[in-house]
């Protein structure tokens, strides 16, 4: 999770899909629109090195309502960065990542249940989604230390490997407990933590009676009602163009959960050869398939979020394959020769129809 501030490269992938199509929103720690203005109101603050917005429709509400609203949104999103930041030294991530121990670590039940959604897509994937492949990302020159020289070597790869491994880590929550079978494994949830912020703070606003409203963290999105025109929520799929940003597709979105994991964005260029920051767990290598972009509609924005990574992980044809025999609702578009082309699951043309 990037420090604050500091916009993450994933986030500047996703954040578009959000963006398009939506009302702009200052980068400002809280902002709110009039709530008479529009058809809805709009909240909107900084978090998790990205930006997060809400769009309240429904019955309407003052601006000290909604202030505080914002508020308590912030403060949620607050908690997650608190649990489960690798940019913060005290957040509970970090310090289960800072021992060099193989004993149980007790953590809290919202981080259990992270890793719990994190472990089941690992699993369903066959490790293409993977939260401790920290130390293979950095090697690649895509962590939070500047790139120096070539790409690892193969026996580099290989060493980091052995610290890296889904099924390596012990999930009890039962107890309450997480354990690595490797003293120096790491865990990042970067993956996964942006689409369960957006899953948190949907509750929090059901729990305060708000039905109608539009929830985006760092590009992942969910909804929930309409807006106060009757008018369904209305999302975007970017284009996945290195230069510039335009849709590529529209979508109507209610009671669902949308993620979009793409790796044109963040790459690098050596020897002619494309680097993408997306890497394969499996063998350590970034990923070199056609695959663009993959979009999921999920009913949580959690498990979209880990799903999209996973199945942008396994490319076009076991991803789709794997989409297929989960009836995942998915979106991929494919690089070729003459630009792109797109493919969907039945599951998700059924959402269109």
């Amino acid at each position: 999770m990037p420090a604050p501030g500091a916009l993450d490269t994933r986030a500047k992938v996703l954040l578009a899909v959000g963006l398009v199509l939506l009302v702009g929103f200052s980068v400002h720690r809280l902002w709110l629109a009039p709530p008479a203005a529009g058809p809805y109101a709009s909240l909107a603050g900084a978090t998790m090195g990205t930006t997060w917005s809400v769009k309240i429709a429904g019955e309407q509400a003052s601006d000290v309502d909604l202030a505080a609203l914002g508020q308590t949104i912030q403060a949620e999103l607050d908690e997650v960065v608190a649990l489960m930041s690798t940019w913060e030294p005290d957040s509970e991530i970090s310090r289960f990542n800072a021992i060099r121990s193989t004993e149980p670590f007790r953590i809290s039940a919202s981080t259990g249940a992270v890793l719990a959604t994190a472990l089941e897509t690992s699993r369903l994937s066959g490790g293409a989604f993977d939260i401790t492949v920290g130390p293979l990302v950095q090697a690649w020159g895509f962590g939070s230390e500047e790139r120096r020289g070539a790409w690892p070597s193969a026996a580099k790869v290989e060493a980091l490997r052995g610290r890296v491994g889904w099924e390596r880590l012990e999930l009890d929550l039962g107890f309450g407990t997480v354990r690595k079978e490797h003293p120096e494994m790491q865990v990042d949830l970067s993956a996964i933590a942006k689409g369960y912020a957006v899953d948190r703070v949907a509750a929090r606003l059901l729990a305060l009676g708000r039905h109608d409203w539009l929830v985006e963290v760092g590009g992942e999105l969910r909804a929930a009602g309409r807006k106060r025109d009757g008018s369904a929520w209305r999302v975007a799929i970017e284009q996945p163009d290195v230069i510039g940003r335009a849709i590529h597709l529209a979508v109507d979105l209610q009671d669902r959960a949308m993620a979009t994991s793409g790796d044109y964005r963040n790459f690098y260029e050596e020897n002619d050869v494309r680097i993408s920051h997306t890497l394969d767990p499996r063998t350590g290598r970034p990923i070199s398939h056609a695959l663009a972009s993959v979009t999921v509609i999920d009913d949580t924005a959690m498990r979209a979020d880990a799903l999209a990574t996973a199945l942008n992980v396994l490319g076009p044809e076991a991803g789709y394959a794997l989409s297929e025999e989960l009836e995942l609702a998915v979106y991929f578009i494919l690089r070729t020769d003459g630009g792109f082309e797109t493919r969907s699951t039945p599951s998700f043309d059924a959402l269109l129809d």
